[in-house]
């Protein structure tokens, strides 16, 4: 499902026209963007939680020449999935 059609389904659950469906999914991508980009933490409850990991600096290999080389430390996002997500996954 891609991003249009999450919005429709949206529209079609919440009797919301499909503008007005796809605004909401922005605001609420933005809003989860926003804050995980601050280092903070977003759980929704029964869901899952996205959450900011530090990768530490660390030493790969150049696939082409097989030379070691250095991979700087980063941030990355992490989700992890709710136990009601979970269970409906397992089903």
């Amino acid at each position: 499902m891609r991003k249009p059609e999450l919005a429709a389904a949206i529209a079609e659950r919440a009797d919301l026209s499909k503008d007005k469906a796809s605004q909401v999914l922005n605001v609420i991508l933005d809003e989860i963007t926003g804050t995980v980009s601050k280092g903070n933490d977003v759980t929704l409850i029964g869901f899952g939680s996205f959450t900011v990991r530090e990768r530490a600096a660390r030493t790969g290999k150049n696939p082409q020449t097989g030379k070691p080389l250095n991979i700087p430390a980063s941030k990355t996002v992490a989700f992890k999935p709710g136990k009601a997500l979970k269970d409906a996954v397992s089903k």
